[in-house]
C-alpha cells in the first residue's frame, strides 16, 4: 500500500509519512527494508511511548526529499482531565523539504472506548496541548509551515478539531497563525478512512496552518486524498465495502488495515 500511493503522480512515492499504532522500531525497520520500499531508503524517527500496550507514533521519510534537523516527543498528560492511564506522545518533526522548513506533529489521540462523549475531554486535552505547541510556533512565525497529522479519534466537525485547534473547512476562512482541514470537503461528501456500524468516520486527519496555505515560492498545500483502491476494501460478507482488515477479532483476516492512508500533495512554483 505504501509502495502505491501517489506514485500516479512522482515515482518515488510518498516523501514522508506519519504512522500510528506501531508496536517498536524494529517492525518499522523490517517495514523500510521491504522489497517494494528498500530502494527509497526511507529512514525512521521512533520514540517509545508510554502508552500502557505499546502503542507509539512513527515517523518515516526519503533523506532524499526530507532532511531532519530536530525531533522530540511531547508528553500528552491526561490525568489532570479525568485520564487514568498514560497515552502515546505527539512526536514533534522539524525538517528542510527540498530547503523549506516545515514542522509534523504526528499524532494518536485517546480512542473513543467507554464512549464518545465519556472520552470527549480526553481528546480535546490531547488537542490542546498540540494546538499549545502549535501556538508556540506561529507566535514566533506567523507564517510557520506545520502539518498535524495523524489518527485523532475524532472527525472533522468535532470539538477537538473544529474548536480546539480551530481549523477551518476553507481555506479563505484561515486567519494568520490559523489552520485549515482539507478533510472536511471530504467528510461532508460522507467519504471517511474508517466504517463503523455502517458508517463512515474520517478520524484520519491531515491538517495545515496558515503557512501552507500561501507561499508563491515554497511549498504550498494542493489538494488531498484517502486511498481507498478496490484491493483495500472487503470483498464479501457482513464487512463488505469495509477497510480490508489484518485482524477481525482474534481472526485473521490477512487484510491491510481497519483504517485507510490518507495523504496530501504539496507542490511549489518553478
Amino acid at each position: 500500500v505504501i509502495a502505491d500511493i501517489g506514485i500516479d503522480v512522482s515515482p518515488d512515492g510518498i516523501a514522508f509519512m506519519g504512522l500510528s499504532e506501531v508496536e517498536n522500531r524494529h517492525v518499522i525497520e523490517d517495514l523500510i527494508h521491504q522489497p517494494a520500499l528498500v530502494n527509497r531508503k526511507y529512514e525512521i524517527v521512533h520514540y517509545d511511548s508510554p502508552d500502557l500496550r505499546g502503542v507509539d507514533v512513527a515517523f518515516i521519510y526519503q533523506p532524499k526529499y526530507f532532511t531532519v534537523l530536530q525531533s522530540k516527543t511531547i508528553n500528552v498528560d491526561l490525568k489532570p482531565f479525568g485520564g487514568n492511564r498514560p497515552t502515546r506522545d505527539i512526536l514533534w518533526v522539524t525538517g528542510l523539504l527540498d530547503g523549506d522548513t516545515i514542522n509534523i506533529l504526528v499524532n494518536h489521540w485517546p480512542s473513543r472506548r467507554g464512549g464518545e462523549e465519556t472520552t470527549r475531554p480526553l481528546r480535546n486535552a490531547a488537542a490542546g496541548i498540540c494546538k499549545a505547541l502549535s501556538d508556540s510556533l506561529t507566535n514566533i512565525n506567523p507564517m510557520t509551515k506545520i502539518i498535524i497529522m495523524g489518527d485523532l479519534n475524532d472527525d472533522p466537525n468535532n470539538d477537538s478539531v473544529a474548536k480546539v485547534i480551530g481549523a477551518k473547512p476553507k481555506a479563505e476562512q484561515v486567519k494568520e497563525r490559523g489552520f485549515f482541514n482539507p478533510m472536511w470537503s471530504l467528510y461532508k461528501k460522507g467519504i471517511g478512512s474508517l466504517a463503523w456500524g455502517d458508517a463512515w468516520n474520517l478520524f484520519d486527519q491531515t491538517i495545515i496552518s496558515h503557512g501552507l496555505l500561501n507561499d508563491p515560492k515554497g511549498y504550498h498545500y494542493h489538494k488531498v486524498n484517502i486511498y481507498n483502491r478496490p484491493y483495500l476494501l472487503q470483498k464479501e460478507g457482513a464487512f463488505k465495502g469495509y477497510p480490508y482488515r489484518f485482524w477481525i477479532g482474534d481472526s485473521y483476516a490477512g487484510g491491510y488495515s481497519d483504517h485507510l492512508p490518507v495523504y496530501i500533495f504539496l507542490v511549489k512554483n518553478l
